[in-house]
């Protein structure tokens, strides 16, 4: 088999300091043993997020030069509301700074407190955002999900017998909506098969509740429908997205995935009442309803960026290259999520390192270890990010502990990520050293970001 070259030349460098393991320690007891609170000049591999870190085409860098800055009715707009339109096919889009932006948007004019959101899995932001608002947010993907091992195709499927349950339950009254993640990020970055789409789709219109995608990484997910679910492998990766969008309401969307832009979002609906609720707080909070808190040349990349991503080239090249370091680790022996997502490596934490219970938050002391081995900077997806219960002030078990290398569209090369195999397995060979963590400070809302931690003393 020919080997998958990346589909780009590089025209522009960013150097990259290297700093020494005794550096990288002082360095993120000074961040409170958070690598969110540390300085990027200070990480070797930055794998934090793939949000707003991708790499920039010649193209998008061109359109950002034709921004056109007018307050209301920019050319940018327009160009941005046609692709958006053109791919996605909702009536109304409403532009914001990011995706969090359009998610608080959407649930502060249709949540109340008491209300239940489902989804095959809530991300922080979406989860955080449901919560603030005195409303629930409740997961529901499928038993494939919940098993790290298993390798079936689509394991961010939503359980619709779940789904169904849930309603019949609670009733309509209190469900504003259905959500579906694609691809599931907290669940491992694993696809949605169309099929499941459709049937979420019609459960929630037989009980006339609005169904929505939040659609960040949708391309990766159609490109995942087209080679692994039947009747698709002749269809383009547009058409596939194109039908996706198809069984919706809505979307939010967070255009710093995949649409290659540093910032950027949108909110679409079908329904007009609520597209002037949304717009009229979007006018208030965010800025003016043709730019919505960006500005015209981060329209412009955005647009651009969304057709790039449709590009097979790149999507062959995006999901094949996350797939070769899922199979190194395999190798190994290094436990994670099975198959590799498209966007993301998901460490296992709690096999990585069995011997820290969950409330010693095994992913985050993985995810310090690997940046005091090897200056590659993680996120925990785990009992840090999900375990504390604001309503109740409780602590539990999240229903597993990963850490996630997320890895930037079209910034590194294959030797960068045969450095990080290179550092996971030293520091799988070295795990029974890693120690617990212990939170000396939070916030209520979205700790992760903000909280400091210390290591346990040693047992």
């Amino acid at each position: 088999m020919k080997t998958v070259i990346e589909p780009f030349r590089i025209k522009t460098v960013e150097p990259i300091n290297f700093t020494s393991r005794q550096a990288r320690i002082e360095k993120i007891e000074q961040a409170g043993y958070n690598p969110f609170l540390l300085k990027a000049e200070d990480v070797i591999i930055d794998l934090l997020t793939d949000s707003g870190t991708s790499a920039m085409s010649t193209e998008a860098w061109s359109a950002m030069m034709r921004g056109d800055e007018s307050y209301a009715g920019a050319r940018s707009w327009y160009r941005f509301e046609s692709t958006v339109k053109r791919i996605f096919g909702f009536k109304h889009v409403i532009p914001t700074h990011q995706g969090r932006a359009a998610e608080r948007i959407l649930f502060s004019v249709t949540l109340k407190p008491g209300m239940i959101v489902p989804n095959n899995t809530h991300f922080d932001t979406t989860r955080a955002n449901i919560e603030y608002l005195g409303a629930k947010a409740v997961d529901a993907v499928c038993k494939e999900g919940l098993d790290p091992s298993d390798e079936s195709d689509f394991k961010g499927n939503m359980d619709v017998e779940a789904l169904k349950q849930l309603i019949s339950t609670h009733g309509t009254e209190i469900i504003p909506m259905v959500m579906l993640t694609v691809t599931n990020n907290s669940g491992g970055g694993q696809p949605v098969s169309m099929a499941n789409i459709r049937e979420v789709s019609q459960i929630a219109r037989e009980n006339n509740i609005p169904f929505y995608l939040d659609a960040c990484r949708f391309a990766e997910n159609a490109y995942f429908i087209k080679k692994r679910e039947p009747g698709f492998a002749d269809k383009k990766v547009e058409d596939i997205a194109r039908e996706m969008f198809s069984y919706a309401d809505g979307c939010t969307m967070s255009a710093k995935k995949d649409a290659f832009a540093n910032i950027g979002g949108f909110l679409c609906t079908n329904d007009d009442a609520l597209a002037i609720q949304e717009r009229n707080l979007l006018i208030l909070t965010e800025g003016y309803s043709t730019y919505g808190g960006l500005a015209g040349r981060d329209l412009e990349a955005v647009a651009i960026g969304l057709d790039e991503v449709l590009d097979e080239n790149y999507l062959l090249y995006r999901i094949r290259s996350t797939a070769y370091v899922g199979r190194k680790l395999t190798d190994i022996g290094v436990p994670m999520v099975r198959p590799p997502g498209g966007h993301a490596i998901y460490l296992n934490a709690r096999e990585f390192v069995p011997h820290l219970p969950p409330l010693e938050y095994p992913g985050w002391a993985l995810s310090v270890a690997l940046y005091i081995e090897g200056g590659i900077r993680t996120v925990e997806i785990g009992t840090v990010m999900f375990g504390y219960d604001p309503e109740t002030n409780t602590e539990r078990p999240a229903k597993w502990d990963l850490v996630r290398l997320a890895i930037p569209r079209r910034v590194y090369t294959q030797s960068h990520m045969d450095y990080v195999i290179d550092i996971i397995k030293d520091v799988w060979e070295h795990r029974t050293s890693i120690r617990g963590m212990k939170i000396i400070e939070a916030p209520r809302f979205l700790r992760h970001f903000t909280a400091k931690f210390e290591p346990l003393s040693e047992k």
